[in-house]
C-alpha cells in the first residue's frame, strides 16, 4: 500500500506537492521553502532487536543515548540499508514517509517537531512531498512523544556560555 493510499484510507487531510528529486530532509526544506524544523525526518533505529521509526526535524540528529534511556534498551543502533529495504518495500530508498503503522513500526516523535502547526515530509518518492497539519499527523501516527534529538549544527565554541578558552578544559568553574 502506498503512502497516499494509506492516508486516503484513514481519511487524513493532506496536500501533495511535486518537485525535482531531493535526497535529504534539508534539501526538502529548501525546495519547499520552509524551515528545516518543519520537515519530518524519519530515522529507523533498532533497540534490542526491535525496530522503531523515529521522527525528528530536519535540522536535528538522533541522540541514540537518549533513546537507549527512554526505551530502557541495552543496545540501540541505526537500522542498516538491508533492514530499510525489507521494511519499506513500496517506497524509494531514502524517501520513506514518517508513518509507522503501515510497516508495523512504533513511532517515536521528537518533541521539538511538534512546535509548528504543519509538517512536511517525503511521500515515499524523492519527487513528492506531503503537507499535513501537525495535530492530524499525531492523530494518525499515535506516536510516543519524547526528547531524543540534538542540534545538527553546533554554534562555534566561542558562542557557548560559560566557556573559557584559556582554561585547560574550557569551562569556567
Amino acid at each position: 500500500m502506498s503512502v497516499l493510499e494509506y492516508l486516503n484510507i484513514h481519511r487524513s487531510p493532506y496536500r501533495v506537492t511535486e518537485h525535482k528529486p531531493v535526497y535529504s530532509a534539508r534539501q526538502l526544506a529548501r525546495i519547499e521553502h520552509v524551515s528545516p524544523r518543519q520537515v519530518a525526518k524519519p530515522v529507523v533505529i533498532e533497540a534490542d532487536e526491535k525496530l522503531y521509526l523515529c521522527v525528528l526535524p530536519a535540522d536535528r540528529i538522533v541522540d541514540l543515548y537518549a533513546l537507549q534511556h527512554h526505551l530502557k534498551a541495552k543496545e540501540v543502533k541505526l537500522a542498516d540499508e538491508q533492514q530499510l529495504k525489507a521494511v519499506f518495500r513500496d517506497t524509494e530508498l531514502g524517501a520513506e514517509a514518517p508513518l509507522g503503522q503501515p510497516y508495523d513500526l512504533p513511532v517515536l516523535l521528537d518533541k521539538s517537531l511538534t512546535k509548528d502547526k504543519e509538517v512536511v515530509f517525503l511521500a515515499g518518492s524523492h519527487r513528492k512531498s506531503i503537507w499535513m497539519d501537525m495535530e492530524e499527523y499525531i492523530r494518525l501516527t499515535e506516536p510516543e512523544i519524547l526528547s531524543f534529538s540534538l542540534p545538527d549544527e553546533w554554534p562555534p565554541a566561542s558562542d557557548w556560555p560559560g566557556l573559557n578558552p584559556f582554561w585547560p578544559d574550557g569551562f569556567i568553574y
